[in-house]
């Protein structure tokens, strides 16, 4: 894949990314429209069936319809969903919800579909470091949208109605920058055909590839804990949720743009132990808080280098570990993991947090990043690998 169609791919990522980001502000869109809590709750359960829906649907049809093609279907329906949000009359109805779960449907898509289509353009000595490129400019658009919308709304008056109705139009640049990627990096056509992703899992669970899937499941709860709990994490402390995001976010973004190109020459049986230990202290740190916000901020940077580094490189291993005909379906698994952890834990969390407070919720986290930590290192059983068909004599 050429750098100069990379570009179109990485920058369609970003204004993506930009969209999902901008979806945090939908609360207090909700809220502004006078809904109440448990209103806003269900109304964003949409954009949870609408991102469940988007994920199997490129496993299956990805055979039928390239993944690049998939990106630029994403972004339009993100697109449209934002513009319905920004045109919409009533604060809660039919509407708003067809917008809502049509922005969690793009997301979805644009979650397989943007490294799938990067994957197949990718040899798989390039795939580690093309991945951290990727998801570098993927968090940048994510963290950095809601900082930039905030300071329209405040500095330049903008209404959260405007401000959707800008974040749409950047999802239609999107599209045309990722359909642009599309033309410029095309792949050969193969026969059409659906993907049976789900009847694979029996050849997965026995391959390599099971470990990083288990362990992305994990990751993504522990990614949910840290980031959603922070609120309650800093109470009765001088520390502030929003200095974590800053130096955590920074963190993440530096370390997958400048440390990409070295990451692929250190050894994963190093590489992940190494930053799953990084992820652990940085956990840690947080009983500290109470003590001194230097705590805090050490936090954010260990868990920005030990979660922003490992998820592209077990993302990498996932998909070099198996064989090319389940490679879609080991990365539909692989996302499809991902947020069951990002969105089973915070139900989880709100349950220790009440029933046993901050302290044991923290050491649960830390559970959970040993439990990673383990799966990466225990030993799996060889399995005899059959040969393929054309292989055979």
């Amino acid at each position: 894949m050429k750098s100069s169609s990379a570009i179109y791919l990485l920058f369609g990522t970003f204004f993506m990314a930009a969209g999902y980001g901008a979806t945090f502000l939908i609360s207090f869109y909700l809220h502004s429209r006078g809904l109440s809590d448990s209103d806003v709750g269900f109304t964003l359960g949409f954009a949870l069936v609408g991102t469940l829906i988007g994920v199997p649907l490129v496993g299956w049809l990805s055979g039928i319809i390239n993944a690049a093609r998939f990106t630029v279907l994403a972004a339009l329906a993100m697109a449209t969903g934002f513009i319905l949000l920004g045109t919409a009359t009533e604060a809660a109805g039919n509407i708003t919800f067809l917008a809502v779960t049509l922005i969690g449907l793009g997301w979805g898509i644009f979650y397989i579909s943007g490294p799938m289509a990067l994957s197949d353009r990718v040899s798989d000595a390039q795939r580690g470091s093309w991945f951290t490129c990727f998801s570098a400019f993927q968090m940048a658009g994510i963290c950095g949208t809601p900082i930039l919308l905030s300071m329209a709304m405040k500095g330049l008056a903008f209404d959260i109605k405007t401000v959707y109705l800008i974040v749409g139009c950047t999802a239609i640049f999107a599209a045309l920058l990722l359909a642009s990627f599309e033309r410029k990096e095309p792949l050969l056509k193969n026969k059409p055909k659906l993907r049976s992703w789900v009847r694979n899992i029996k050849v997965i669970k026995s391959s390599a590839a099971i470990k990083p899937i288990i362990m992305v499941g994990l990751g993504g709860g522990l990614f949910s804990a840290i980031m959603a709990f922070q609120v309650f994490l800093t109470q009765n402390s001088d520390s502030k949720a929003e200095t974590f995001y800053a130096f955590h976010v920074t963190t993440v973004v530096c370390a997958r743009i400048f440390l990409a190109r070295h990451l692929t020459k250190i050894k994963r049986e190093k590489l992940i132990p190494a930053l799953m230990l990084c992820l652990i202290i940085g956990i840690l740190c947080l009983f500290g808080i109470q003590q001194h916000r230097a705590f805090h901020i050490l936090s954010a940077v260990l868990t920005g280098l030990g979660y922003g580094l490992v998820y592209p490189v077990i993302q990498t291993w996932a998909i070099n570990s198996s064989e090319q005909i389940h490679r879609h379906a080991v990365m539909t698994w692989f996302v499809l993991a991902y947020f069951l952890g990002i969105f089973g834990f915070p139900a989880l969390g709100e349950w220790i947090v009440a029933a046993a407070g901050k302290n044991a919720f923290i050491s649960v986290v830390a559970a959970l990043a040993c439990m990673e930590l383990l799966v990466a290192i225990f030993p799996q059983a060889k399995v005899r690998r059959q040969k393929p068909a054309y292989l055979k004599s």
